[in-house]
């Protein structure tokens, strides 16, 4: 799943991502750097994530889906 970053630095959180971790208007999210180096994509606000998009991790208690990055 890829995104386009814009000449100001913003992209747009994939719709099947934003509905696995419940981001809606106003949800807070933040990109925190893992201890193996990815990127995890962690709700602020501490909505619950479900669980079912393919090639992300989702641990079932926390707030967080680490997504592979793909080119």
């Amino acid at each position: 799943m890829a995104t386009t970053v814009t000449a100001k630095g913003q992209v747009t959180i994939p719709k099947q991502v934003r509905d696995l971790m419940g981001i809606g208007p106003g949800s807070k999210v933040e990109f925190r750097r893992s201890a193996d180096g990815s990127i995890v994509l962690v709700l602020a606000d501490k909505k619950r994530p479900k669980a079912g998009l393919p090639g992300c991790e989702v641990t079932p208690g926390r707030d967080s889906a680490r997504m592979p990055l793909w080119r």
